[in-house]
C-alpha cells in the first residue's frame, strides 16, 4: 500500500483531526526520517485533498493549518444533518451502550483497549458518542494515543455527583480479569 492510501485510511477511521506529526509517527516505518518524512505526509495529504475536491466526492479532506480530517462534502449537508439529527436524538444502539459502559467503568481508556474488550473496531461508535457529548478524548503525547472518559454531561444525566457513584464502580474499574485479558492481548501483539 502507498503512503497516500495509508493516510487516507487513517483519516477515514480517525474520529478527530490528525496532525502531520501524528501521521508521521504512525507511518514512520514507511517514511524517510525527520523532515523528509513530514514533507512526504504534507505532499501526499495535499494530493488527496485535491483529488477529493476535483472529483466532487461525497467526502473530502480538509486542512486547518497542520491538521487534516476527512469530512462529508458540504454539497451533502442537508442529508447529513438529517442523519446526525436522528443519530444524536435517537436511542443509543446496544454496541454504543456497551462502549459507553466500558468507558464509564474503565476510563480513561484508549481506543485500542476498547477494541480489545469489545472484539471489534469502535471508531464509529466513539465518533457517535463524541458527537452526542457523552464522552471526551484527551491525547497523550507520550503514548501517542487518545484516552476517552465520560463527560460531566453524562454524569449529570445519570443523576450522579461523580463517576465513582456508579454501582460496583470500584470493583469493575480495576477488574483483574479484564486487566489480564488486555495484558495478554498486548503481549501477543508484541511477539
Amino acid at each position: 500500500m502507498s503512503i497516500k492510501s495509508k493516510i487516507e485510511s487513517l483519516l477515514f477511521i480517525s474520529a478527530k483531526p490528525m496532525t502531520v506529526n501524528q501521521l508521521a509517527d504512525l507511518l514512520k516505518a514507511d517514511l524517510p526520517a525527520g523532515q523528509a518524512g513530514k514533507k512526504e505526509i504534507i505532499k501526499s495529504t495535499g494530493e488527496l485533498l485535491l483529488n477529493y475536491k476535483n472529483n466532487r466526492q461525497g467526502v473530502q479532506i480538509i486542512n486547518d493549518g497542520a491538521k487534516y480530517q476527512m469530512v462529508s462534502s458540504p454539497a451533502n449537508a442537508k442529508v447529513i444533518q438529517e442523519f446526525i439529527k436522528d443519530e444524536t436524538t435517537g436511542e443509543l444502539s446496544k454496541p454504543s451502550l456497551e462502549a459507553l459502559t466500558i468507558i464509564a467503568y474503565r476510563g480513561p481508556v484508549a481506543k485500542i483497549d476498547l477494541d480489545r474488550i469489545r472484539g471489534v473496531n469502535c471508531a464509529l461508535i466513539l465518533r457517535n458518542l463524541l458527537i452526542r457529548g457523552l464522552i471526551e478524548g484527551k491525547f497523550d503525547k507520550k503514548k501517542n494515543e487518545t484516552y476517552y472518559t465520560v463527560t460531566f454531561d453524562f454524569i449529570r444525566f445519570l443523576g450522579l455527583n461523580k463517576i465513582n457513584d456508579l454501582p460496583d464502580y470500584v470493583r469493575l474499574h480495576q477488574d483483574e480479569t479484564i486487566d489480564r485479558m488486555l495484558a495478554a492481548n498486548e503481549n501477543s501483539e508484541v511477539v
